[in-house]
């Protein structure tokens, strides 16, 4: 993120950067900062659910290498912790889907 941006902000512009997405709703559901999850140095992670307009077309952009899209109970090994993030995120859509703020 960028020094005088707000995280919502980072997460939208990192989003579009990345895919060429446009969020049509984005939330904060938890942060990551166990020391040790990446081997690369100390990180912390805010970890944002977006829902998106399904008809836009996404593209690999910026540090993507590609992109595609995958079920939630079929997904390819993930880097460092993620698929803890994956697991963490799965009860909250759930909790989200219940409460109709996301479909």
């Amino acid at each position: 993120m960028n020094i005088d941006e707000d995280l919502p902000d980072a997460a939208r512009r990192e989003l579009a950067e990345e895919t060429g997405l446009r969020p049509i709703w984005i939330e904060q559901f938890y942060c990551f900062g166990a020391p040790g999850r990446d081997p690369r140095g100390r990180t912390i992670s805010v970890a944002y659910v977006a829902r998106v307009d399904p008809t836009q077309t996404g593209r690999a952009a910026d540090d993507a290498a590609q992109l595609r899209w995958f079920d939630m109970e079929d997904l390819p090994t993930l880097a460092f912790d993620h698929d803890r993030i994956i697991k963490k995120a799965r009860p909250a859509l759930a909790d989200w889907q219940k409460l109709g703020r996301i479909e």
